[in-house]
C-alpha cells in the first residue's frame, strides 16, 4: 500500500491519504475532496465517518469487545474502581496509589456544595425531568466557576475536570432525593467517592451509616461499564459544542441532553416498561416476539440491538452474569428478571433476531441492578450520565489539545427549491 486510496471522477484522480489505526478500521482522509474535485460525502448518521482519531476507547462491533486505553473491560470490571478508570481515561494509564489518593482528595475539595445546589433545585420546577435538571445544573456551574470556563487555558481544564467529577454526582444525588420525596442532607465529605454519592442520594439522614460495601461494589461496576463507548451520540455532542470553544460545562451539558433521548441513554428505562407491559399481558414471551416482528405493531423489543455491535454487547454480558448473583446477595427479588432471561433466550433462538444480529445491549439488564440499589426508574439515565462523565471529559480534552482540531461544520447536499422571485409567486 502506498499510503493513499484513489478516487477517479470525470477524468480526474485524487489521492486520499490513509489514516492507520493501531487496531480496527483504517480511515480515508477526505479533507481535500471538495477543494480538489468539488465533491462532498453523504453519510447519514455518520456511520462511516470518523471526525478525528482517538485513543480513549475502542469498540469492536463485529467481535463484541470494548477496551479503555487498551484494557478490555473484562480486565477492569470488579478489579479496579470507577475513579481509577476515570483517571485511566483522562490520563492514559491506571493511577498509582498516591495518584489515586491525591485525585480523590482534589475532587473532595469541591464536594461541599449542598447549600448552593439546594437553592438551585428550589428554583427549578419539581416536575422537571431529572436529566433536564442535571443539564441545567451543570450549565449553572459556569457562573460559580468562571475561571474554570476558560477553554484557552489548559490548567483550567484540570480544575473544571475536578469540579465536574465532584459536583455533578452531588447534584444528581440531590435530584434523586427530590424524586423520592426525601429532604436534602449535608454531604458526607468524609466518605469515598462512590459511597459519598450513594449516601447523599439515598440515606435517611446525614448520620445514617455508610452504605453497604456490596451495594457500593455493584454501583461502582455499573458506572465503570458506562464510562466510555467511542464516538457515540453524546460524546460527539460534547465535542461538537466544544469545537466552537464553548466552555467545558456547556459541552458536558450538551452531552447530558444528547444522552437523555430514548435512543441513547433513555433506553434502560424503557426496558423495564416493556417487561412490565409483557407481564401485565400474561407474560407470553412468544407473543411478545411475534409483536416485535410485526412492523404494523407499535410494540418494540427494547434493550436488543446496537448501532455498532453485531455481537453480544460485552457490558451486557458482565451485567447479566452479575444480576442474579447480586440480587440474591442483596436479598432482593425482581419478578421481571426471570421474564427478561426467558425473553433473551427465546430471542437468541429465533431466526428473525439471529439474522439481524439483535443481541441484548447494556440497557437490557442494567435497570434491574439500579432498581435493586434503590434508585427510581426516572433516575436511571442520570446514573448513566455519572458513569459516562469521565469519557465525555476525556474526549473534550483530547479534542481541545489537538492542534489539528477544527470547529465542526458539516457540509450539506441541498435538495430544496432553486432560486425564486417574489414576482413569480401565485
Amino acid at each position: 500500500m502506498d499510503g493513499a486510496a484513489r478516487l477517479h471522477y470525470q477524468g480526474q484522480e485524487l489521492k486520499l491519504p490513509m489514516v492507520e489505526p493501531t487496531v480496527g478500521d483504517w480511515g480515508i482522509d477526505i479533507s481535500r475532496l471538495r477543494a480538489d474535485l468539488g465533491l462532498i460525502t453523504v453519510d447519514r448518521g455518520f456511520g462511516n465517518t470518523s471526525q478525528n482519531p482517538s485513543s480513549v476507547s475502542f469498540v469492536n462491533g463485529e467481535q463484541g469487545t470494548l477496551s479503555y486505553r487498551g484494557y478490555p473491560i473484562e480486565e477492569l470490571a470488579g478489579r479496579v474502581g470507577f475513579l481509577e478508570v476515570a483517571w485511566l481515561l483522562l490520563y492514559g494509564d491506571l493511577p498509582s496509589s498516591s495518584q489515586l489518593d491525591r485525585f480523590e482528595e482534589e475532587i473532595r475539595d469541591f464536594c461541599d456544595v449542598a447549600a448552593y445546589m439546594e437553592t438551585f433545585l428550589d428554583a427549578f420546577p419539581e416536575a422537571s425531568n431529572p436529566m433536564t435538571t442535571l443539564a441545567a445544573g451543570v450549565l449553572s456551574m459556569v457562573g460559580r466557576h468562571p475561571g474554570a470556563s476558560q477553554t484557552s487555558k489548559p490548567e483550567m481544564w484540570e480544575r473544571a475536570t475536578l469540579i465536574l467529577l465532584a459536583e455533578l454526582p452531588m447534584l444528581a444525588a440531590l435530584i434523586n432525593r427530590r424524586c423520592l420525596g426525601l429532604a436534602p442532607i449535608k454531604i458526607r465529605t468524609d466518605l469515598p467517592y462512590t459511597a459519598r454519592f450513594y449516601h447523599t442520594a439515598l440515606a435517611e439522614s446525614e448520620s445514617s451509616p455508610a452504605p453497604d460495601p456490596q451495594r457500593l461494589a455493584v454501583l461502582d461496576m455499573l458506572e465503570l461499564l458506562h464510562s466510555d463507548h467511542g464516538q457515540n451520540c453524546s460524546s460527539s455532542a460534547v465535542q461538537l459544542v466544544g469545537s466552537g470553544r464553548a466552555s467545558i460545562f456547556a459541552s458536558i451539558a450538551a452531552g447530558i441532553n444528547a444522552l437523555s433521548g430514548p435512543l441513547h441513554g433513555g433506553a434502560n428505562q424503557r426496558v423495564l416498561g416493556m417487561l412490565q407491559e409483557i407481564q401485565e399481558e400474561g407474560g407470553d414471551v412468544a407473543q411478545a416476539l411475534d409483536r416485535a416482528k410485526d412492523r404494523s405493531d407499535p410494540f418494540r423489543l427494547m434493550g436488543f440491538g446496537h448501532r455498532v455491535y453485531r455481537n453480544y454487547d460485552p457490558r451486557a454480558r458482565i451485567i447479566k452474569e452479575a444480576a442474579a448473583e447480586v440480587l440474591a446477595g442483596l436479598g432482593t427479588e425482581d419478578p421481571l428478571l426471570q421474564l427478561a432471561q426467558e425473553l433473551e433466550s427465546a430471542a437468541l433462538a429465533d431466526e428473525y433476531f439471529e439474522k439481524r444480529m439483535l443481541y441484548p445491549n447494556v440497557d437490557f439488564y442494567s435497570g434491574f441492578l439500579y432498581r435493586a440499589l434503590g434508585f427510581p426508574t426516572e433516575m436511571f439515565t442520570v446514573l448513566f450520565a455519572i458513569g459516562r462523565l469521565p469519557g465525555w471529559l476525556s474526549h473534550w480534552r483530547e479534542m481541545a489539545s489537538d492542534p489539528k482540531s477544527r470547529i465542526f461544520r458539516p457540509r450539506q447536499v441541498y435538495v430544496g427549491q432553486t432560486e425564486r422571485r417574489l414576482e413569480d409567486r401565485p
